[in-house]
């Protein structure tokens, strides 16, 4: 069966690894990987620098929050809307622009001298990181098809896997070798090489109809997954329901003893239902829209997209305390925790050659399980070795086995989620599951976040309160504790009069960080479970053309049972 399909056609989709067009895809396969590596590696670099920041222009601690959360808003909220617009605009001609985009913003934060003007550029940074992952995604579903487009999805999942740990090593060195100045530069050498590789090894594709793009429903879904993004992420820190501390945006302060949480919960909540309605209302009358919602009667995209968004929810919810437990409790500066992290790198990058060996034995959502299987055993593993005197000779093997399950499940998951999707949509169908992962990032962390401080903040103050320690000292230390996110346990220690307590501290910060570990291991159950409504994915369709099915087709197909 042969349906709809983008201008763009792979020309030597059943060519051998030796022929001239092959070799020409694999070479784009790199530049649009280290793309990939360009935004997860700046997200981890920046958490590195944030101290020597705060030294040299000195940032407050709302514009600390805002420089990390800036970028994250904008890249959630803005997935879905450029996905598109590369269908309509071109891919390629996307990537090119969110890479310029990126690298300028990169640029500008390295030349900064306020706090302001770097957050202004984390936001500029978030539009271009947007626009680069999404497009990043459809290039290769619409470049790849049969056993190459499995690994050539491993190899980008890994990338992304391998990134997550290569960061903090790489954001350590340049920050303490250099400046932290070097944690934005860099990425401006890297760009350069990008846009050289696409220029010369990705063709172009876009959709054959394009049409206008509908920026009344882009501002609402940017709104809505904005608002939704801001009160997963920043529940815990400003309260849920009754202010907890005071929000501050440049020189404005949130006025309501109201938490910003629900109202931003309600807005995501209206502005999702606008969306939807207002979409189908214009979708009924053969109008444009930012997306229609016929892809989910596609079945593997459907629940793919479902299965994506719960593993989500802890598949890198340990990156989020595994640092703090290291530095703060075990006492590891920023490069050797990078050190230690290399051990999921090297796990998520084998992983590509373990999808390659075994892609025409197994199909997809098999290597998906294994991936989630393998993330499970790690994430326990971690949660079993932890404690405040482990040694880093006990990390590494379950990091290696997370890496090599976030390798393997990351990238087989979104190809199984595009399998069926037609390449003329790829854009779309490409933002709609980066925006269900993101949406399960946010959540796990909203989880896990709670998980850790809360249970660290509990325990502690139970474990100063056997040793008799005054209510108002208890206060004290539990909140110094928790709202440094671990960093005054080192201080603790280091102080004659606080030292007693420091081995508590870090008891309880260890116990936590545990805790955290299980809880994402018990959402990679979840996931895995949510995995089991999922086909072969396999696409079915002719090598030699690249031809897919159309919606209409895959739609009309009864879903599983």
């Amino acid at each position: 069966m042969r349906g709809a399909r983008s201008s763009y056609a792979p020309k030597h989709a059943s060519a051998g690894p030796s022929h001239p067009g092959a070799r020409r895809r694999w070479f784009g396969l790199v530049a649009i990987s280290v793309a990939v590596a360009l935004i997860i590696v700046d997200s981890t670099i920046v958490n590195v620098a944030i101290p020597y920041i705060v030294d040299d222009i000195g940032l407050t601690s709302s514009q600390v929050q805002w420089v990390q959360e800036s970028y994250t808003l904008v890249f959630a909220a803005t997935l879905l809307i450029w996905g598109i617009v590369a269908d309509r605009i071109g891919r390629r001609r996307m990537l090119l622009i969110g890479v310029a985009v990126f690298v300028l913003a990169s640029v500008l934060a390295a030349t900064v001298d306020s706090g302001s003007a770097l957050i202004g550029a984390r936001v500029i940074q978030g539009f271009g990181g947007a626009m680069i992952l999404p497009t990043t995604l459809s290039l290769i579903n619409a470049g790849f098809t049969g056993r190459d487009r499995g690994i050539a999805f491993a190899v980008w999942g890994s990338t992304i896997g391998g990134m997550v740990a290569l960061g903090p090593l790489l954001g350590g060195w340049l920050t303490t070798a250099f400046s932290w100045r070097w944690a934005f530069g860099v990425n401006l050498p890297i760009g350069l090489l990008i846009v050289g590789g696409v220029l010369l090894f990705v063709d172009e594709s876009r959709s054959e109809g394009r049409g206008r793009i509908d920026v009344v429903g882009a501002l609402l879904s940017a709104i809505t997954f904005a608002a939704l993004a801001f009160g997963l992420i920043e529940g815990r820190t400003y309260g849920w329901w009754r202010s907890v501390r005071d929000l501050t945006v440049l020189d404005w302060d949130w006025p309501l003893s109201l938490s910003p949480i629900p109202i931003a919960f309600a807005i995501a909540l209206i502005g999702g239902a606008v969306f939807v309605v207002r979409t189908l209302r214009r979708t009924a009358r053969d109008k444009p829209t930012l997306i229609r919602f016929d892809l989910f009667a596609i079945p593997s995209f459907r629940n793919g997209n479902f299965a994506a968004l719960i593993v989500s929810l802890g598949e890198f919810g340990i990156i989020l305390s595994l640092p703090l437990w290291l530095q703060n409790v075990l006492g590891y500066t920023a490069f050797q925790t990078g050190l230690v992290l290399l051990a999921l790198a090297v796990g998520s990058f084998a992983a590509s050659g373990l999808s390659a060996a075994v892609s025409d034995r197994l199909e997809p959502s098999s290597l998906v399980r294994m991936g989630i299987v393998a993330e499970i055993v790690g994430v326990a593993g971690l949660g079993l070795v932890i404690g405040p005197a482990t040694a880093w000779y006990a990390i590494a093997p379950p990091l290696f086995v997370y890496g090599l399950g976030v390798g393997l499940a990351t990238a087989q998951l979104t190809g199984v989620v595009l399998v069926d999707v037609p390449i003329q949509r790829s854009g779309e169908g490409s933002g709609i599951q980066s925006t269900s992962r993101q949406i399960g990032s946010a959540l796990g962390i909203a989880v896990l976040g709670t998980v850790l401080f809360v249970g660290a903040g509990a325990a502690l103050d139970n474990g100063l309160q056997q040793r008799g320690v005054p209510a108002a000292v208890r206060t004290h230390v539990v909140d110094a504790v928790v709202d440094s996110a671990g960093g005054a346990i080192p201080g603790l220690a280091r102080d004659p009069q606080t030292a007693p307590i420091a081995p508590v501290a870090k008891q309880t910060f260890s116990d936590a960080t545990r805790y955290a570990a299980f809880t994402a291991a018990g959402f990679l159950v979840l996931g895995l479970l949510a995995t089991l409504s999922l086909g072969s994915g396999r696409r079915h369709e002719d090598e030699d053309t690249g031809a897919t099915e159309q919606v209409g087709a895959a739609a009309a197909r009864p879903a599983p049972s």
